[in-house]
């Protein structure tokens, strides 16, 4: 067949378990791994037809040309595996995820493109350790020809797929019968799930999406307790889901759930306390108040929830959970009408929530958390949206300063402290304030992932990867942690893990992380997979940022390595560095890559006058490695506090 025809293929990929994370605890070993996999999945290929496309690092891309040889080697594969590792320590065994895809492919050069491809490679993450998943069209080609159970794991949405593709595992013959995954799970995991609004005015919505907020951030407050974020049980507002089914996706053992409705000044709040495995009640309660009992409700269901679950509450936590945020429920109101804006993060909404903040305080002068959320406001305007940058530094750092004259010990204030000081360049301070602000409130999912900014910056890579994980752990679903993971392994030059975590942010709808996917793809040399995604990027960007056009061209021609074009299209990008989404960092980067060292500095020091958050990450960005020498360079260092 000659290049570029298309044909029906059934695809293969697979995955080692956990790969990363033995080559940052012992690359010698990783090695190892890799080549007795290898050893041992080639015979196992030939024996099945599979035709080997590559190898990318520890994964394989193999195609069939069927679907049953497909998966009659990816059983053999695991299988053979198992066999493998049964003598061996567990530090020597292998673990692997493999995902098929059927559909069309096109060769060139001896590798293969198209959708099948792709879906194959998206599917495989969505295996077990030793596991086999594969899309309806594999599925169709095999049913009532394989041998062992194919179940299905319902429609899963993938990147970039117009309709949900409906994924099924194969069960494999040692698999325990029986056994519940939420049965291992401990109860003191818990999932705070969206109250749900029964009010009369609709108008009022927000007062259940705000009881459950706070009913989060009290129970977040408890340390025998790991509280999923709110960014996580957002996703089940309305869900008709069974309490087994969301445990099993957020891997907790308990789940809280609720109904507010107001009427007038009157409130009627119920609560139930659910053990995910057994599916009963460990506890239910119904509250019939007024409005300004609504604090002595939501520190009641704190303690109810740890009474429940046997866990101690400590003397301050007590504290601070029993502590009314305000005496004005008129503030309160306010407040969580300013958090259920925020939480939505376009600009408008930020700037309507900044304003529900600023009522807030005005109503109650001594309202810290009202203080936090204007200091928020400010922060994700100027670091998400790059709008008055000083000024709404400056209007953050006098909310924060208000906020913890106020309560010195409020864990939020000292989080978005740090995320400032982060902003300014101060990472050494705000390390500091994430430190205080996590020793305040562990299960606060966001801190974690600021914090390993900060120790990345540091070179700190093990203390970054564990506060990332944590961040995932308690926000599971959370386009924010994928981000950074992605970013994590991308800076590690790991660049298929990054792929990775950098695709399910995109699943997740995070706005931006389709150019990281392309990086990443640029990375590995996969230009057409690029150029598609650079596309994606670009029709989602357009609005905000008119000549994102050029910037996408920019980073094509940094990654193919087309010089001329680069330093064609340098003057352009210098010129609109707002309007195409660019930084001064991003600038010195591209005159670093030319080898034009003078203008690289050059732009660095105007990345350092206009406080750019990624210059943090000078000291690990490996195409810089060739100026670690030079004295300007170790001089920007030590003005960082990085040196």
């Amino acid at each position: 067949m000659s290049n570029g025809e298309r044909r029906l293929a059934a695809i293969m990929f697979t995955d080692m378990v956990g790969y990363t994370a033995i080559g940052q605890r012992n690359e010698s070993l990783s090695l190892i791994l890799v080549e007795e996999q290898r050893k041992l999945i080639r015979p196992i290929l030939r024996r099945h037809s599979g035709r080997e496309i590559k190898t990318m690092g520890d994964a394989f891309l193999v195609e069939f040309p069927n679907a049953l040889d497909a998966v009659r080697c990816a059983y053999d594969i695991q299988r053979a595996t198992r066999e493998f590792n049964v003598s061996l320590p567990a530090e020597k065994r292998i673990h692997l995820r493999v995902g098929l895809h059927l559909g069309d492919v096109v060769e060139s050069k001896g590798d293969i493109s198209g959708d099948a491809v792709n879906v194959a490679s998206r599917i495989e993450p969505l295996a077990e350790d030793g596991g086999v998943c594969l899309t309806r069209q594999v599925y169709d080609h095999v049913k009532n020809k394989f041998e062992l159970p194919l179940v299905s794991l319902g429609p899963r949405p993938l990147k970039n797929v117009g309709e949900p593709v409906e994924v099924y595992r194969v069960v494999m013959p040692w698999e325990q019968q029986g056994a519940p995954e939420a049965a291992t799970l401990s109860t003191n995991r818990i999932a705070i799930l969206p109250f749900v609004s029964y009010s009369l005015d609709p108008g009022d919505g927000f007062f259940a999406d705000g009881m459950t907020d706070e009913i989060i951030s009290a129970v977040s407050g408890i340390s025998g307790l790991a509280v999923i974020s709110r960014t996580s049980v957002s996703g089940y507002k309305g869900t008709t889901k069974r309490v087994e089914e969301i445990g099993r996706e957020l891997k907790v053992g308990s789940i809280l759930e609720g109904s507010f409705k107001k009427a007038g000044n009157r409130i009627r709040v119920t609560t139930q306390l659910i053990d995910v495995a057994s599916d009963r009640h460990l506890w239910a309660q119904n509250y019939d108040r007024e409005l300004d009992d609504v604090f002595e409700v939501q520190s009641d269901v704190a303690k109810r929830v740890a009474d429940a679950l046997r866990v101690r509450i400590l003397t301050p936590e007590m504290e601070r959970i029993e502590r009314k945020p305000t005496e004005s429920t008129a503030a309160y109101t306010l407040y969580l009408k300013g958090r259920y804006l925020w939480n939505k993060r376009g600009l408008d909404d930020l700037k309507k929530a900044a304003e529900c903040f600023d009522q807030a305080v005005k109503v109650d002068p001594c309202f810290a958390l009202g203080y936090v959320g204007q200091a928020d406001c400010f922060l994700l305007i100027c670091s998400n949206w790059g709008i008055e940058r000083e000024a709404n530094l400056e209007k953050a750092r006098i909310s924060v300063a208000k906020a913890l004259e106020l309560d010195p010990e409020l864990a939020e204030a000292h989080a978005s402290r740090g995320l400032m000081l982060e902003l300014e360049l101060r990472e050494r301070d705000a390390r500091e304030e994430f430190e205080k602000a996590i020793q305040l409130k562990p299960n606060y999912a966001v801190v974690h992932v600021w914090y390993s900014q900060v120790l990345k910056a540091e070179l700190r890579w093990d203390e970054a990867l564990r506060e990332l994980e944590k961040a995932l752990e308690l926000d599971p679903l959370s386009q924010i942690a994928y981000s950074n993971l992605g970013d994590f392994y991308q800076d590690r030059q790991d660049y298929q893990k990054a792929l990775e975590f950098h695709t399910r942010a995109a699943d997740l709808g995070l706005p931006g992380a389709h150019n990281s996917v392309a990086i990443a793809y640029g990375s590995m040399k996969m230009y057409a997979e690029m150029k598609r995604e650079l596309a994606v990027h670009a029709e989602h960007a357009r609005d905000t940022y008119p000549l994102i056009d050029v910037t996408c061209e920019g980073i094509a021609a940094y990654l193919e390595n087309d010089n001329q074009k680069l330093r064609s299209l340098l003057p352009r990008l210098e010129a609109e560095l707002d309007g195409a989404g660019l930084n001064a960092f991003s600038i010195a980067f591209c005159y670093f890559h030319l080898g034009e060292k003078d203008k690289g500095f050059e732009w660095l020091e105007k990345s350092y006058a206009a406080k750019d958050g990624s210059l943090l990450g000078i000291g690990y960005q490996q195409d810089l490695n060739w100026i670690h020498s030079e004295p300007r360079y170790l001089e920007l260092l030590k003005r960082l506090g990085l040196e």
